[in-house]
């Protein structure tokens, strides 16, 4: 005699909770989502906004006469500000420490050697917190005509209110201040700055 043995709902196996599932998902939705947003934001900034090299910085100085400058330079030989007048100059602080100021190096060597045929343009430097010695070496290594002033009291720096480097400050021919930037300049941008100014003026 065969033994049948019926089953009840109750013995079989319950199917998964679709529910629960549906829970996952969404959280997992959710997660994604909350990840992409922030990722989504920063490459628009990216694509949209101005780099951080050669970005146009505020200074209380546009506009009005550009503070002196004059000293030695780390050559031992006099220069200033006012060597330059009738040229547009790019003041740039600078140190052998700061890794954007090696970074820009070669930019200003480009920008210089675009606009010294011309003699419209120079770039003028002025040390930061840094000694003479280290930054000739950098020079002599790097190279960079122009004239790099000592500032080893920090009172030029005072004068243009930099608080660290680089910073560079785009001067009129007629010695007015035509913009601060801040952050390592980039050639191309800096022609940018400059070329506004030139029509603004």
């Amino acid at each position: 005699m065969t033994d049948i043995t019926e089953t009840t709902p109750a013995d079989e196996e319950a199917p998964p909770p679709i529910v629960s599932g549906l829970r996952k998902s969404r959280w997992v939705l959710w997660i994604a989502v909350a990840v992409a947003v922030p990722v989504c934001l920063l490459v628009i900034a990216l694509a949209n906004g101005q780099s951080a090299a050669t970005r146009i910085g505020k200074s209380p100085l546009v506009g009005k006469p550009a503070p002196a400058i004059e000293g030695m330079t780390v050559d031992g030989t006099p220069a200033s500000l006012a060597d330059l007048k009738g040229k547009w100059v790019v003041v740039n602080f600078f140190a052998t420490w700061c890794v954007p100021c090696r970074v820009e190096h070669p930019q200003l060597i480009r920008f210089a050697q675009a606009h010294e045929a011309a003699g419209d343009a120079a770039v003028l430097g002025v040390v930061y917190s840094d000694n003479a010695q280290a930054v000739r070496e950098f020079r002599d290594k790097e190279g960079g005509g122009w004239p790099m002033i000592a500032d080893p009291k920090g009172r030029v720096a005072l004068d243009y209110g930099v608080a660290g480097v680089p910073e560079s400050f785009l001067i009129s021919p007629d010695g007015v201040v035509a913009g601060k930037i801040t952050g390592g300049v980039d050639a191309v941008r800096l022609e940018g700055v400059l070329n506004q100014a030139k029509a603004g003026r």
